[in-house]
């Protein structure tokens, strides 16, 4: 089932391969809606604030569902979950060219889609990474995460651009095609030979409730720290990707040029994820986090003084690039240290962590937008970012390994940490986790 150390997992696991490609797939439907959403919205003769709205209306759905969706996940059939999500969010997305063809396609359907989509994406997320666990054996884990960060990044390299070209064609086009997407996940997940191990429910009910995941992640400190500096890259991340749109439109670029700025940050995620093992042996976690936060910070600058495509997209791919390494790193420590009985609801409550800021992004951006301007705005998620960076990254230069273990169990909430309460989707997506530049804990 496993390949042996040293062979292309992609050749060697026919499993992960039929997983990895449904979920790349998946990924690369999801980014053309991802641009797609905020110009839909617009054309219907809304305002940036309620472009906004839809992704913070999923994002807030996700994150509301991520902490009972690890509980499932530890104790149910995870295939048939992820099957579910799959064609539940087949229906979801399919609604919307079915209500164009009807000429009854309006702003409260797309907030219904966003919601039903956002409640199968965090049923889907946990029960697919336990899935990768049970056909991926511990010497390829790392081969593992490297390609599916290496898929991200394609994904969101092409998809913003094809969604945006697709959307100029006919603005039903990359809604069309991301249910499709969905649709051949769940066939390759039906031609998966091997099933993921079946949960235990005993164990998982000995291990704890709903909040085991967060109590075992409060007994890392290093590990704690770095996800919720992550969630607040997430927050100015999923801002970002409104602003962006917004921004580009206000230069009058068209939806292919827009696509294709987009479409940078999956160029810097696809660099990003080549190099990460490069990176990760030249940086320690300290280093590696405060370095994101300075190129955030300067690059929202960037976006503030020349808001053009010419400026955009080349930054875009600055601000990405090492958001895959990061990710690597806190996933690799969230997978190999998490007991298997928890590992759903650790997960989870990494997620939770990551995305809570980040589902307020997308409605913060339109109101600072439309209330404050397209500079000021950058202005300010600069700022966040640079405080952030000051408190939360650089307390990690101290060193030491992301999964070291305090005796003492740390509160979640301690006052010094909910200050900094993630790469990035860094942006984190409006419509489907891990947008681009996402600092995912794969």
């Amino acid at each position: 089932m496993t390949g042996t150390a040293g062979t292309g997992i992609l050749r060697e696991n026919r499993d992960f391969r039929r997983y990895w490609t449904g979920s790349t797939l998946s990924t690369l439907g999801s980014q053309m809606s991802l641009i797609a959403f905020p110009l839909l919205v617009l054309s219907l003769g809304q305002g940036a604030a309620r472009a906004g709205l839809v992704a913070t209306f999923s994002l807030v759905t996700r994150l509301a569902l991520r902490l009972p969706a690890g509980g499932l996940a530890d104790r149910a059939d995870r295939r048939r979950l992820m099957l579910g999500a799959d064609l539940v969010r087949l229906v979801a997305l399919g609604s919307i060219p079915l209500a164009a063809g009807l000429g009854v396609l309006g702003y409260p359907q797309l907030l219904g889609v966003a919601i039903v989509e956002g409640c199968a994406t965090a049923v889907f997320g946990p029960a697919s990474r336990i899935a990768v666990r049970d056909v991926v054996s511990d010497d390829q884990l790392s081969d593992a995460l490297a390609k599916e960060q290496a898929a991200m990044g394609t994904a969101t390299l092409v998809g913003p651009f094809l969604g945006g070209w697709l959307f100029a064609v006919d603005r039903i086009l990359p809604f069309t095609a991301d249910a499709m997407s969905y649709a051949v996940s769940a066939i390759l997940l039906l031609r998966m030979a091997t099933r993921p191990r079946a949960a235990d429910p005993v164990s998982a009910r000995a291990a704890g409730g709903g909040l085991a995941g967060v109590r075992w992640l409060a007994r890392r400190p290093a590990l704690l720290r770095a996800l919720l500096f992550g969630s607040l890259l997430n927050l100015g991340g999923a801002a970002a990707e409104v602003a962006v749109v917004v921004t580009l439109r206000e230069q009058h670029a068209a939806g292919p040029v827009i696509g294709l700025v987009m479409a940078c940050a999956g160029a810097g995620a696809v660099l990003g994820a080549l190099a990460a093992p490069r990176v990760l042996a030249l940086l320690e976690p300290g280093p590696l986090f405060l370095a994101v936060g300075v190129i955030w910070t300067f690059g929202f600058i960037a976006f503030a003084v020349e808001p053009t495509p010419l400026v955009v997209g080349p930054v875009l791919v600055l601000l990405v690039f090492l958001t895959p390494p990061a990710g690597i790193l806190v996933g690799q420590a969230l997978l190999t240290e998490s007991p298997r009985e928890l590992l759903g609801r650790v997960s989870t409550a990494a997620d939770f962590l990551m995305a809570g800021l980040a589902s307020l992004g997308p409605a913060a951006a339109g109101l600072l937008l439309q209330d404050a301007g397209i500079g000021r705005t950058w202005v300010a998620l600069a700022v966040l970012i640079a405080a952030g960076t000051v408190v939360a990254a650089v307390p990690l230069l101290r060193g030491g390994s992301l999964s070291a273990v305090v005796e003492a169990v740390v509160p979640v909430l301690e006052p010094d940490l909910v200050l900094h309460s993630d790469p990035a989707a860094g942006m984190e997506s409006g419509l489907d986790d891990g947008g681009p530049g996402s600092l995912e804990a794969t």
